[in-house]
């Protein structure tokens, strides 16, 4: 196991695949891993300082806050690639009902433009939750993953029915839509990823899907490549995603997973091996897909570090993992500190777009 700079030498390498009750076979894997103004006596110059705070105030606090009307409605069908303007959440509940995302809005006094949840093979787009996240001014992430499917089935054209079916619903729904096929497939945790389905087989299905899609007129699917960091873990290290690149034709946002465990974990170490890895390969923008902090790990402090490493790098945002993974481990933000982190770093974001 190398060492990574800031981490633990036996463990710091160390993460869990977060995606509750997703395991159906075989053991658990484990993978890696922001002086108040002195008064001034004239009038006018008073003024026009509050005046320039209020401004000032306004675009800083955006539409994250929960009671603000500019942050409702659906986004464009093209969504723009501002940096740090997307902050996402998962949430148990979804999509069966928005009322976790409700919660987790009044929790934290933003209001998510992304709503990411999980969905397994022959499940239909669900365009009464995909509703009404665009009339909270949110876009659904749909991490469309083919369990227990032959992925070289997909790349032939064998599940054309159900993908077209899918492809039809999304172009009916009209509003924009992230599609993630896969994730994390250079993980060995899935039966579509690295020691079980070829990269090559991967990235054939990835292109018949993105294809088929197009042909059927869905052009308003953000298509997101997602891949899990690159680190050594108790199996083996995690490889770069290259072999699984399918090509700039093909995608639109690359997406990263990776999560705080320990309190010395960076965003920079954690992170920055795998942006490096992705730089080489395309220019597309980049969403940190899937992230999420213990209690162990310090959450006020690496939430805060969530926000500046997004900063740092340039990245489009984050989907926070809001809940327990399948091992138990507890990522929810449920602090008054954590809490109020979350809500400071919130408010620097812009609505993507704006």
């Amino acid at each position: 196991m190398s060492h990574v700079p800031g981490y633990d030498e036996d463990d710091a390498h160390l993460t869990v695949q977060p995606w509750p009750g997703r395991r159906k076979n075989g053991p658990v894997k484990h993978r890696s891993p922001n002086k108040p103004r002195r008064r001034r006596r004239i009038v006018i110059a008073s003024v026009a300082i509050i005046a320039a705070a209020g401004i000032a105030a306004g675009v800083s606090l955006y539409n994250k806050s929960a009671d603000s009307a500019a942050s409702t409605g659906p986004l464009p069908a093209h969504l723009p690639s501002t940096p740090g303007s997307y902050l996402g959440v998962f949430v148990n509940g979804v999509p069966a009902s928005y009322a976790s995302v409700a919660a987790f809005t009044n929790a934290t006094g933003t209001r998510p433009d992304v709503v990411m949840y999980y969905s397994g093979w022959f499940v239909p787009f669900p365009a009464g939750f995909a509703t009404t996240a665009a009339n909270n001014g949110a876009v659904p992430l749909v991490q469309m993953d083919p369990d227990g499917i032959s992925v070289a089935r997909i790349a032939s054209g064998q599940y054309d029915a159900y993908l077209s079916s899918y492809a039809e619903a999304v172009r009916t729904y009209r509003h924009p839509v992230i599609l993630s096929f896969g994730h994390e497939m250079n993980g060995s945790w899935y039966s579509w990823g690295s020691r079980h389905t070829s990269p090559a087989t991967f990235v054939a299905a990835w292109r018949h899907i993105v294809t088929l899609f197009r042909v059927l007129g869905a052009r308003n699917v953000t298509w997101l490549w997602t891949v899990n960091i690159v680190n050594d873990t108790q199996d083996g290290r995690i490889p770069p995603p290259a072999p699984w690149w399918p090509g700039n034709s093909y995608v639109n946002w690359v997406g990263i997973d990776g999560y705080y465990l320990k309190p010395t974990w960076q965003f920079d170490p954690l992170f920055g091996p795998t942006i490096a890895e992705v730089h080489g390969l395309t220019s597309d923008p980049i969403l940190i897909a899937e992230t999420g902090v213990t209690v162990a790990a310090g959450q006020p402090a690496k939430i805060a570090n969530v926000f500046a490493g997004v900063r740092l790098y340039g990245l489009l945002g984050f989907v926070y993992f809001d809940t327990k993974n399948y091992e138990g481990l507890d990522f929810t933000i449920s602090s008054p500190a954590a809490l109020a982190t979350f809500r400071n770093g919130a408010s620097t974001y812009t609505r993507p777009g704006s």
